[in-house]
């Protein structure tokens, strides 16, 4: 009788079957997005999500605080407390509508029709992740957290230490300190340049221990140039196929021109409107189109300018809020981009294309936003936008891929763990 031999696990390009490397216990399949509700930092976490195949596999969850009216003025506040405030500050002046005056300004909160339900979003709550993490384990293996921002923080902290065999959490923005708290912390190398000496002079000694982060990066921290974000290959390509239509038959060259607001680091108003007015109106004879679309953060003093000086230019078209967004549609068709220096995320994602890339306003930045334009430029992925450019002349650079090199990282760390992702 011949002996029977078990069949070896096939090698080469075929690769190991799951089963010969710890089956379904260290193959990840799904993931947990933790958000904020800002737009911004959830499209960081959805965009490393994508870069690591598990788009559609994931579900979100968000870390929900009070808004609106006096809220607006307490986001400093850990969220715990935020909501424990709000819960007293109801019951005192009632569940409907109450106003409050803070220095002589009267305040408004959000009333129940313009913030909408949220009865279709998932709360996170750290316990009940954890739990279905543990309970789901053996089925489904590990679970993958993805998360951004600082509200997000202690609930990923404490999914971590319920769930540590169960999880692998990635934390994308500095929390500051007690990295050992996440498997791996994603965040762009301005958030350190509060460690330079150039910083250090900034800061007086008795904030410094407030100012993210604290000591260098570890072995757990992954350094992007940018911010991640979900524009990549991919979705260019399905932008550049849904706006076909109303991009391709443009005129060529074509500009498009975002428009972010001021932050505590990039001041402006009026005055920037006037100057990147007058600056677009010197480079119109070189576009063959010019499109401006503004974000939530524009104030109407910056957008009024605008719209009064080129609405009614042929050349020009403005995005008015109130049809479908365009964005993605203008980094899939546009020649060239013109982009105020205040958004991070904006930059990150046309710098991602490899097309012309003008920033205007940088000068008006400080702190860690002028380092990250100082990085760009080095990088010679960004030019000042000065007003004597010819927008027809091209020029380009190897492109950011801050989502795909970090996505590479966090193959590594599960490599290290001896962990996987569904391929």
């Amino acid at each position: 009788m011949r002996s029977i031999r078990l069949p070896e696990p096939p090698g080469g390009s075929l690769g190991t079957p799951e089963i010969f490397q710890g089956g379904i216990y260290g193959v990840i399949r799904r993931a947990v997005v933790i958000g904020n509700g800002f737009a911004g930092s959830e499209n960081q976490s959805i965009g490393l999500v994508r870069a690591l195949g598990l788009s559609g596999r994931q579900s979100l969850y968000r870390v929900t605080r009070p808004r609106g009216g006096i809220h607006e003025w307490l986001h400093w506040l850990p969220v715990s407390l935020h909501r424990k405030l709000d819960y007293v500050i109801r019951r005192i002046c009632g569940d409907s509508r109450f106003q409050i005056t803070v220095k002589g300004k009267k305040l408004m909160p959000l009333s129940a029709e313009k913030s909408g339900s949220l009865a279709d979003i998932l709360e996170a709550d750290a316990k009940q992740i954890a739990k279905m993490a543990r309970e789901t384990f053996e089925k489904d293996g590990p679970l993958l957290v993805v998360a951004s921002g600082q509200d997000t923080i202690s609930v990923t902290s404490s999914i971590k230490q319920l769930a540590q065999e169960n999880v692998f959490v990635v934390q994308i923005q500095h929390p500051r300190s007690r990295l050992n708290r996440f498997d791996l912390v994603i965040t762009p190398r301005h958030d350190y340049y509060s460690l330079t000496p150039h910083a250090r002079e900034q800061i007086p000694w008795f904030l410094r221990r407030w100012i993210t982060p604290r000591e260098p990066p570890d072995r757990r921290v992954v350094l992007t140039v940018g911010a991640l974000h979900q524009a990549d290959s991919a979705a260019l390509r399905s932008a550049a196929s849904a706006w076909h239509d109303e991009l391709a038959p443009l005129p060529k060259p074509l500009l498009v021109v975002n428009i972010g607001g001021p932050t505590r680091h990039c001041r402006y108003g009026a005055d920037l409107a006037k100057q990147l007015t007058a600056l677009l109106q010197n480079v119109l004879w070189s576009c063959g189109s010019l499109r401006i679309s503004f974000s939530r953060r524009t104030s109407q003093k910056v957008s009024k300018i605008l719209v009064r000086e080129f609405s009614n230019h042929p050349k020009v078209y403005i995005w008015d809020g109130e049809d479908p967004n365009p964005h993605m549609g203008h980094l899939a068709w546009a020649d060239a981009f013109v982009i105020t220096a205040d958004s991070v995320s904006m930059l990150s994602e046309a710098c991602s294309t490899g097309k012309p890339v003008y920033v205007v306003g940088a000068e008006r930045c400080t702190w860690k936003f002028a380092d990250f334009h100082k990085r760009l430029q080095e990088r010679g992925v960004v030019r000042p936008f000065t007003g004597i450019e010819d927008i027809s002349e091209s020029w380009g650079y190897p492109p950011l891929n801050d989502a795909a090199e970090a996505a590479s990282r966090v193959h590594e760390a599960l490599a290290e763990r001896g962990w996987q992702l569904r391929s």
